[in-house]
């Protein structure tokens, strides 16, 4: 075993900036995907449900990568940057309104839940995924 440091400890402020933009534009490309697979398999209420999650999932990715910015300059003991209230405030309104958007599609698509689920998960599978290609290198 070599005692190298792996490449994701190295990782700058921009890098992480790319590879979040990168998910995100993995994201909604695979909800989209996904989505149209399943308007043609099953039923157009099923496929909205994915794409009301993998829109929800790209936009949390929006919000976490504003949050880091936000963080980063903070512990780089940068000035804080303009905004930095608003920035928490609005990601904290943006759960509410998250929140609201899967009441209202479970309640009005009455498609399957499990797509909802699946849409909302795949966030995490893509930014597994980057996080993978970063320690493989």
């Amino acid at each position: 075993m070599t005692d190298s440091t792996p490449p994701i400890a190295n990782l700058t402020d921009e890098a992480l900036q790319h590879i979040l933009g990168h998910a995100m534009r993995i994201t909604l490309i695979l909800g989209a995907l996904a989505a149209i697979v399943l308007a043609i398999a099953a039923n157009w209420r099923t496929a909205a449900m994915l794409a009301v999650g993998a829109i929800i999932s790209a936009a949390s990715i929006f919000e976490w990568q504003r949050l880091i910015k936000l963080f980063n300059a903070k512990l780089d003991q940068q000035k804080t940057p303009k905004g930095a209230a608003t920035v928490v405030f609005f990601f904290l309104v943006r759960l509410l309104l998250y929140a609201g958007v899967i009441y209202g599609s479970l309640k009005c698509l009455q498609g399957s839940p499990v797509a909802l689920l699946c849409g909302l998960g795949l966030a995490m599978v893509v930014l597994a995924w980057e996080a993978l290609r970063l320690l493989r290198g």
